[in-house]
């Protein structure tokens, strides 16, 4: 009676980060979409563009799966940056696909076109950041242990990212924007 035993160290450290990650994550995202709706004064282009997300997340993780790299806090920071770059890809798809209609484009026409025209831009986007953290994903230097996590996440969720934008993006587009097609 009357001892107790408190944990410390790097077990202490971790749970901290772990937290400060649980909290960092869902506020990451909500930014984003507040961010994306503002910029359309509209939830239904913010939330188009926000379905980059889980294109990106099944890359990360399979990246990290095949790699056989545990979830971290490296990885989780590296899940953050990658957010960032899939949602600007849907960005740039968006918005030329947008201007496409204001100019009189039907929602399938314009996608589509918008994809073809922008292919060069997102894939530039992607393959730069992609290639900026290879050197991070194959260093096996001391310290490395922290940043082949990231780097794998980011790397793996990229290639997904891009494949997804650019292939099934435009048929979700095209779903969402159906009704509108049909009209007169």
């Amino acid at each position: 009676p009357g001892y107790y035993y408190e944990w410390g160290g790097q077990f202490e450290n971790l749970r901290a980060a772990r937290a400060r990650l649980a909290a960092a994550v869902p506020a990451t995202l909500l930014l984003i979409f507040v961010i994306l709706f503002m910029t359309f004064n509209a939830a239904k282009p913010a939330l188009l563009i926000f379905l980059n997300i889980p294109f990106a997340v099944i890359g990360g993780v399979i990246a990290l799966a095949a790699r056989g790299l545990p979830f971290s806090i490296s990885a989780g920071v590296g899940f953050i940056a990658l957010f960032g770059v899939a949602v600007l890809n849907g960005l740039v798809l968006v918005s030329f696909a947008r201007q496409l209609e204001a100019a009189g484009g039907s929602p399938h026409g314009a996608i589509a076109e918008s994809a073809r025209l922008r292919l060069r831009p997102v894939l530039m986007t992607a393959l730069v950041a992609a290639l900026g953290f290879v050197p991070m994903a194959l260093s096996t230097a001391p310290g490395s242990e922290v940043q082949r996590p990231l780097a794998t996440v980011v790397i793996g969720g990229l290639i997904s990212a891009t494949l997804l934008t650019l292939l099934l993006f435009p048929a979700v587009y095209s779903l969402a924007h159906r009704k509108r097609a049909a009209a007169p």
